[in-house]
């Protein structure tokens, strides 16, 4: 599976979209998902390049997260802004990073997106509690390149 269009279906799609919906009920943070076909540098390289183009710097508390998939090269990362990596430890997204590894191995795209989706929500609630005068500051749709 190389191309883009091939790794979720649009059923699959719409469930992602939906975890996040879910996933930032409890959050003030903000999650993207970002899928390409390849990178030829570092992945967590790419997702900061691909985070700075979605302009995700641009949440007020600075509580954004990207989860970046490389299709053809069968790479991920999880990025967070720096109002996250300010309060957390280095290996805050070890665990939903093992989460989402178990099921791509398995070739089960669309849980592991949506399993890694509602795991950085349930962290980031813990730091960045849903605010009664929250607004949704990043589009829900997933982004592709």
């Amino acid at each position: 599976m190389s191309k883009v269009e091939d790794f979720l279906s649009k059923k699959e799609e719409a469930e992602v979209v939906e975890a996040i919906r879910m996933a930032e009920e409890n959050t003030s943070g903000e999650i993207r998902v970002h899928v390409e076909k390849e990178t030829s540098i570092a992945t967590i390289d790419r997702a900061m390049e691909v985070f700075s183009m979605l302009k995700m710097e641009n949440t007020k508390d600075r509580n954004g997260v990207l989860i970046y998939v490389a299709v053809k090269s069968k790479q991920f990362a999880i990025y967070g802004d720096q109002g996250i990596n300010n309060k957390v430890g280095d290996d805050f997204w070890n665990t939903t990073k093992d989460i989402m590894l178990n099921h791509f191995k398995n070739g089960n795209n669309k849980q592991a997106l949506v399993e890694g989706i509602l795991s950085a929500g349930q962290q980031l609630k813990h730091h960045f509690p849903y605010q009664n005068d929250d607004v949704n500051e990043l589009s829900n749709e997933i982004s592709k390149g």
